[in-house]
């Protein structure tokens, strides 16, 4: 077995779309970035890469390259699974707290589990979502976006066999 954590933090931009989690929350500001902006599932990504010390999001997908731009981030999870795959790693589970004042993350979490369980091929029951506010403190606090932190575990498909 093998643990990975992963984080990531956007401001919000009221010209683009919300999604987490691959999930899109309408009525409220999107994400800045480079792909679609996607913090849960970005972070997703470093914590699956990480545990594979496959490098991180980033260098998977650099923000310098043009074909990541406006990029659909379950599909880049996606991609990263199949680096863990090639690797002979597979996805045990993970976890990820989503910090912020708004959106309210509840109502999306299961949704939101669905969505990464599929692209990192286990059930929705080994990926937990949950919100959690940061009290009015700070840069999230005042409502200047969010971060994420997620934490995975790997096992080496060659020794499970």
């Amino acid at each position: 077995m093998r643990i990975g954590t992963g984080y990531d933090s956007h401001r919000f931009d009221d010209s683009r779309e919300m999604v987490l989690g691959g999930v899109k929350i309408v009525d409220h500001a999107g994400l800045t970035g480079h792909s679609d902006g996607d913090a849960v599932a970005h972070a997703v990504i470093d914590a699956i890469l990480g545990a594979a010390a496959a490098g991180d999001v980033g260098t998977l997908f650099p923000p310098s390259d043009e074909a990541w731009r406006d990029a659909d981030s379950i599909e880049l999870l996606q991609m990263a699974t199949a680096v863990l795959t090639d690797q002979d790693y597979q996805v045990v589970n993970v976890d990820v707290t989503v910090v912020c004042e708004t959106p309210k993350i509840g109502p999306h979490a299961s949704a939101m589990s669905e969505r990464l369980a599929a692209a990192l091929g286990v059930s929705a029951a080994e990926v937990s979502v949950k919100g959690k506010t940061n009290e009015h403190m700070g840069w999230i606090g005042r409502g200047e976006g969010l971060a994420v932190h997620a934490v995975a575990m790997i096992e080496d498909r060659a020794e499970v066999s």
